[in-house]
């Protein structure tokens, strides 16, 4: 048995007595410590700011190749930067090696950020999967979702999960997998910052918050009713694929309810010029709960206007954090970036990475590893932003490849030459 949870204390470790009621059986042993002197992704804070003692806890292990991988989460909950890692050794009880490639998954950019604290299993298939608990923070500062990604071990047996486009539709497999990024639809996100319009705001929840891919701000409308609606405008004709729609827990009283009255219903439908409707989703006579919907739809609808319409939702106000819509534009994508460069700081932990502007892009994938053909780790940036990031999860004494991409409602550019820093 793992366990700790902490930011003075370790990850402790003991065998059990299977012939005696499962009690401690021998030495507890200390495995894991926390350097954040030494790995950048185990300091505190949001982008890793912080100089407070990081925590370290969520004790898993998996046995692979004959190798032990306890994995652990660090540095704390409530950041965008909460990642599972993993020291790897050759017994169940130690000795264990720091893995050069952790964090093994890291998704500290784009919607729901955070991947600490889960699990690894296999499915039916023997696919690996790699669980966390990405960040919220509404309505208590430890208030997450669960987030999994495709897990891999490569010809090095170095364990890492696949977060790249992490929080975009996937498919589910039904074979064993090849290559870790195909299970990814290439539905791409047709509604960041789209214009969007209302039956009523409530105060300052202003409807513009639905497409600000944030789910920790939220549009409330004036009253809870039946026939409130929001409208979005995509700009441009696109083949819609899916929809997903998160609602938000504002001033809710859902635990105070029957919960034979805890549902939600409401429908979904596509115009190409904001008069003529289709319906595209239908809840309006289902009772199931549904605070965070996705909807596949059974064929592409051409749409230019997506609008969500309530029908009944259990709590006093109708609050609705973002509508997510995914599909394909009919034109190019995006050039590869060009002029990158990744300066390493004095502080080794950290890398200044710099990038010319495309035209056209919605936002960017930072991707780096310990090799060029392992370049795990991925960091989402929005296009609207700068061209530029601080990344501070970089180990001390370890070399690093980068990479970028870009992408926009049409597709996926593809990757930049790689470069090398030491």
């Amino acid at each position: 048995m793992y366990w700790g949870s902490s930011n003075v204390y370790p990850i402790y470790g003991s065998e059990l007595d299977h012939n005696n009621k499962l009690v401690y059986k021998g030495e507890i042993k200390k495995f894991i410590y926390l350097y954040p002197e030494k790995h950048g992704w185990e300091r505190f804070g949001q982008n890793h700011s912080d100089i407070i003692s990081p925590f370290i806890e969520g004790a898993w292990m998996t046995k692979h190749n004959g190798k032990y991988y306890l994995q652990y989460a660090a540095p704390g909950t409530e950041y965008n930067v909460y990642a599972n890692g993993t020291y790897v050794g050759k017994d169940p009880l130690g000795p264990f090696e720091y893995a050069p490639n952790n964090p093994i998954s890291y998704k500290p950019g784009g919607f729901m950020t955070g991947a600490g604290h889960g699990n690894t299993f296999q499915d039916n298939f023997g696919n690996y999967w790699n669980t966390g608990t990405p960040w919220i923070a509404i309505n208590w500062n430890f208030e997450r979702r669960i987030a999994m990604f495709p897990a891999f071990f490569d010809k090095d047996d170095l364990m890492y999960a696949n977060t790249r486009f992490g929080d975009f539709p996937h498919y589910l497999p039904t074979k064993k997998l090849a290559n870790k990024d195909e299970l990814f639809t290439g539905w791409m996100l047709l509604s960041y910052k789209k214009p969007a319009i209302a039956s009523s705001v409530k105060d300052t929840f202003a409807v513009a918050r639905v497409t600000d891919e944030n789910p920790r701000t939220f549009w409330v409308a004036e009253n809870n009713k039946r026939g409130e609606w929001l409208q979005i405008d995509l700009k441009d004709k696109y083949e819609v694929k899916a929809l997903q729609i998160h609602f938000a827990d504002y001033k809710s009283n859902i635990f105070d309810n029957d919960p034979a009255k805890v549902y939600t219903q409401y429908k979904f439908y596509s115009s190409l010029d904001g008069k003529t409707w289709r319906t595209i989703v239908d809840l309006s006579k289902e009772k199931q709960d549904r605070p965070n919907g996705y909807f596949e739809l059974t064929a592409p609808v051409n749409a230019r206007y997506i609008k969500y319409e309530n029908v009944y939702a259990p709590t006093p106000n109708l609050a609705v954090s973002d509508i997510r819509i995914f599909g394909n534009g009919k034109g190019n994508s995006p050039q590869t970036p060009t002029g990158l460069t990744v300066v390493r700081d004095k502080d080794t932990r950290n890398a200044f990475i710099t990038w010319n502007k495309v035209e056209g892009a919605v936002g960017y994938n930072i991707l780096w590893g310990i090799g060029k053909d392992k370049l795990y780790q991925t960091y989402q940036v929005w296009a609207d932003n700068e061209t530029k990031l601080e990344l501070r999860a970089l180990t001390v004494d370890q070399d690093y490849y980068f990479a970028i991409e870009a992408f926009n409602g049409n597709g996926v550019s593809k990757v930049s030459e790689v470069v090398y820093i030491k």
